[in-house]
């Protein structure tokens, strides 16, 4: 029935600061920006490489999620990685805070979280 996760949304609070992050650090390829003077918000959707995308969105006085203690809802963003060492290097390299790399019990592949300028969770998943 389902084939897959076609995106992600991600509203932000200041969205040149997470184009930025997505697009440069995390380095998702651009597919397109739009500028919507109706609601004064900008749409850009960002692809990985399984072609999966992540929208980011800004809209005016969106107000905050609650994230810590754990809240319900979506409860992070997991990307699928080669190697979460080379990652988090390459993360950390780019003044990104990021958790000691952990090991699943269940499957025994490493895995970590750091966050986006919001403080969204995100997570490094070995593959």
């Amino acid at each position: 029935m389902f084939n897959g996760i076609h995106h992600v949304a991600i509203i932000c609070s200041d969205y040149q600061r997470s184009k930025y992050f997505y697009s440069q650090i995390l380095k998702l390829e651009i597919i397109n920006e739009t500028y919507r003077v109706q609601r004064q918000s900008y749409k850009l959707d960002l692809r990985l490489p399984d072609n999966s995308q992540v929208e980011l969105f800004s809209f005016p006085d969106a107000p905050q999620r609650p994230s810590y203690p754990e809240a319900q809802g979506l409860r992070h963003l997991a990307f699928s990685v080669d190697d979460v060492e080379s990652v988090v290097a390459y993360l950390v390299d780019h003044d990104i805070e990021v958790e000691a790399i952990r090991v699943d019990e269940l499957t025994g592949k490493k895995f970590t979280f750091f966050s986006d300028p919001d403080g969204l969770p995100l997570e490094l998943y070995q593959s």
